[in-house]
C-alpha cells in the first residue's frame, strides 16, 4: 500500500495499521512532483493509496483519506510475522535517475530497532520532538518507530523551523533529538541553550562539521552522537552512548552488524556491511540488486577509513552522490533533466560544500550557441519535475566539460 508520509496522527496511525495488517508499506513524499510520484506508483502497482483527498489519484487504485479511517475491533490482525516477510519498500534514487525500491523485511526492522534500543538505551520515559520527513528511514524507522517501539512518546512537526523546534523541545522536556546537520546549523544560530535538557542529541544522514560539533558542545552543552546508515542497511554504526563521541567519525558497528573494515584502515576503501539489517533487494530490479548484494554483503559505495582506536570515518563516496540537507541527490537525474532544454547541449552536476546544507547542487552547462540561458524559466520547469532540493542553486555556463579520451566526464575537475 502506498502511503503519503504526512506527519499527522491520522497518517501515522494509518502507517502502523498497514504494517499490523501484514501489508507492505510504501512511503511517498508529500513534496514529490507529480512525475516523481507517478514513477513510483507505476513501478509498485499498489492495491491502495492512503493519502489526503487533494493529492494525485489513480483510477486503477483504491484511494483512502487517512482522516476518514476509523478503528474496527472486528478487523483481522495478522500475527506472528515471518522475519523474511516484506514490511517496507522505500524508494531511493538510482545513479541512472530511475528510483529504486529498497525492500525491507520485518526481520530487518526488528533487528535494527533492537540495536538502537540496546545502544542508545531507548526507554518508555523517552520523549522525542521530530521534524524529520517520514519517507526516509531516518525519520520513519530510527526516530518514529525507534521511540514508539520502546514505549516512548513522539511529537511530530510537519516541517522544521528552528525556533518552533527548540521551543517544543524545551516545552515537552524532550529527552531525545534526531537531526540532520542542516537542522543543527540553524538551531546553532537561534537559541541552542534550549537543547540542554536532552539526554541524547543524534546527527546523521550527512557529514557533520567538527566546527558545528564544537559549537553545540559549547552553546548547548551537548556532545553530539554521530551515526551512519543507509536505506538498504538501516543504521549500522554509531558513536558510543557511554564513552568518547569523536567528531568527524561515525563510531563502531551496532549490535549484530558486521563491517568489512579492518582495524586501523589508513587507506580508504569501499565499506561493505553484513547482518540482519541488510535489505532483501530492490523491487523488480534484480540487476541492480546483484550490483550491491553478494553473499549477504552490501556494497555501500561509501569510502571509509578506520582510525587507530577503531572509529569509522566516512571520507568520500564512490557513487558521486550529493547529500544536501540530509537528502540524496544523484547528478545523472538532474543532468538528464537539463540536457536538450533551453539550448543546453550538455550538463554536469556537482556538489559544492555548504556550511548549512552540507552540499548544494551546482550545474555546469554547455549551450548550443543559439540562445542565452534563461535561469528563471529553467528553474520553473525543473520545479515541476524535481524535488526542490534537487534543483541547482547555481548555474555555471562553460564552453566545454572536462572529459577523458574515452568521453567519460571528469567530474572531480569541476
Amino acid at each position: 500500500m502506498c502511503w503519503q508520509a504526512d506527519t499527522t496522527t491520522a497518517g501515522v496511525v494509518a502507517a502502523l495499521g498497514i504494517l499490523r495488517l501484514g501489508a507492505v508499506l510504501v512511503p511517498l513524499s508529500a513534496g514529490q512532483s507529480e512525475h516523481e510520484r507517478r514513477t513510483v506508483l507505476d513501478d509498485i502497482e499498489p492495491s491502495m493509496l492512503i493519502a489526503p483527498n487533494d493529492v494525485l489519484r489513480d483510477d486503477d487504485v483504491l484511494a483512502v483519506d487517512p482522516a476518514s479511517l476509523r478503528g474496527d475491533e472486528s478487523f483481522d490482525v495478522v500475527s506472528g510475522f515471518s522475519v523474511d516477510e516484506l514490511a517496507l519498500v522505500i524508494y531511493t534514487s538510482g545513479t541512472t535517475g530511475r528510483p529504486k525500491g529498497a525492500m525491507l523485511t520485518h526481520g530487518n526492522l526488528a533487528s535494527g530497532l533492537d540495536a538502537l534500543h540496546e545502544s542508545w538505551e531507548l526507554a518508555p520515559d523517552d520523549q522525542l520532538v521530530s521534524a524529520l520527513p517520514l519517507f526516509h528511514v531516518h525519520g520513519l524507522v530510527a526516530a518514529l518507530f525507534g521511540v514508539l517501539s520502546a514505549g516512548g512518546a513522539v511529537e511530530l512537526q510537519a516541517r522544521f523551523d528552528a525556533h518552533a523546534y527548540l521551543d517544543a523541545t524545551a516545552r515537552e522536556q524532550a529527552t531525545l533529538s534526531f537531526c540532520v546537520p542542516t537542522m543543527l546549523h540553524r538551531m546553532a544560530g537561534a537559541d541552542p541553550s534550549k537543547l540542554r535538557g536532552l539526554r541524547l542529541l543524534v546527527s546523521g544522514s550527512a557529514p557533520l562539521s567538527v566546527s558545528l560539533f564544537n559549537e553545540l558542545q559549547r552553546s548547548a552543552s551537548q556532545t553530539i552522537l554521530e551515526r551512519y546508515g543507509m536505506t538498504e542497511t538501516l543504521l549500522t554504526t554509531s558513536n558510543p552512548l557511554h564513552g568518547e563521541r569523536r567528531p568527524g567519525t561515525v563510531g563502531f558497528a551496532l549490535p549484530g552488524v558486521t563491517l568489512d573494515a579492518p582495524a586501523h584502515l589508513e587507506e580508504a576503501r569501499e565499506l561493505k556491511v553484513a547482518g540482519p539489517t541488510v535489505f532483501k533487494g530492490y523491487w523488480r530490479r534484480p540487476e541492480a540488486t546483484a550490483e550491491v548484494l553478494d553473499d549477504g554483503w552490501m556494497a555501500t559505495g561509501d569510502l571509509v577509513t578506520v582510525d587507530a582506536d577503531g572509529y569509522l570515518v566516512v571520507c568520500g563516496r564512490s557513487k558521486e552522490l550529493i547529500i544536501s540537507g540530509g537528502f540524496n541527490v544523484y547528478p545523472s537525474e538532474i543532468e538528464d533533466a537539463l540536457r536538450g532544454r533551453f539550448g543546453i547541449a550538455d550538463a554536469a552536476v556537482v556538489g559544492q560544500p555548504s556550511p548549512e546544507w552540507g552540499e548544494v547542487v551546482v550545474a555546469f552547462v554547455v549551450l548550443d550557441g543559439t540562445t542565452t540561458l534563461d535561469e528563471r524559466a529553467l528553474r520553473a520547469v525543473l520545479a515541476g519535475e524535481l524535488s526542490s532540493y534537487k534543483v541547482p542553486r547555481r548555474f555555471e555556463v562553460t564552453t566545454e566539460l572536462p572529459r577523458n579520451p574515452l568521453g567519460k566526464l571528469q567530474r572531480h575537475l569541476l
